[in-house]
């Protein structure tokens, strides 16, 4: 009977290792209660993780998504606000770019209206910026989703610091499979760009993904 006792209690025992091992059977992760009794466990965990990773990269897909809404959004907003702008920078440039007549002052400017100084020109032709901050529903969204990022991926962390080689391999195959299936490269070219030839010149985020966990960041 002592003797049962003692073999029962030792078959519940968890195998863990900070070194790197192979366990199946007996082997822990995160609890007690997380315990592989069976081959059929063991592979399920496999699957488990595989699909946790899976679903770190959606989430930061998400992430990535809908910040790109808010931009949209924001883009939307300054194409409103400057719609109704006149041009009257350009109808003065085309009316004054025509040839003086006969005895014509050929520089009307100097005699009618004062000449622009060459810094405030320039500072008139110079981009101007709308600088638009999220609001207090937008960021809390994005506040919850980066922790739950931070979560998950904190979470495969830990699982990865059992070193068992098995868990590892599935890590791996999960980042494979996340990375496929949710950030699928894309870039959109401008044939004839005046600066950069071929590539349009924006937000380098879209074509990718480029930290390769937010574990730790």
């Amino acid at each position: 009977m002592d003797h049962g006792d003692h073999s029962s209690h030792a078959d519940a025992a968890c195998k863990i290792s900070m070194l790197w091992n192979w366990y199946t059977i007996d082997a822990c992760f995160l609890s007690r209660s997380w315990h592989i009794t069976s081959h059929g466990a063991f592979a399920a965990t496999c699957i488990g993780v595989v699909l946790l990773v899976v679903f770190l990269e959606v989430l930061r897909r998400i992430g990535r998504e809908y910040d790109e809404h808010i931009q949209r959004q924001f883009a939307a907003r300054v194409a409103l606000i400057t719609s109704g702008t006149p041009v009257e920078p350009a109808a003065s440039s085309s009316s004054s770019s025509s040839a003086p007549a006969d005895g014509a002052d050929p520089n009307p400017a100097s005699c009618c209206t004062p000449a622009v100084p060459a810094p405030q020109a320039a500072e008139a032709l110079t981009p101007q910026t709308v600088t638009f901050r999220a609001s207090p529903l937008q960021q809390f969204v994005r506040a919850v989703i980066h922790a739950a990022t931070f979560g998950v991926a904190y979470i495969v962390m830990l699982l990865a610091m059992y070193y068992n080689g098995y868990i590892i391999i599935s890590i791996l195959i999960g980042a494979l499979l996340g990375k496929f299936l949710c950030d699928w490269m894309t870039r959109t070219v401008v044939v004839g760009a005046p600066c950069t030839p071929g590539v349009k010149q924006g937000n380098p985020t879209s074509s990718g993904i480029e930290e390769p966990t937010v574990c730790c960041g």
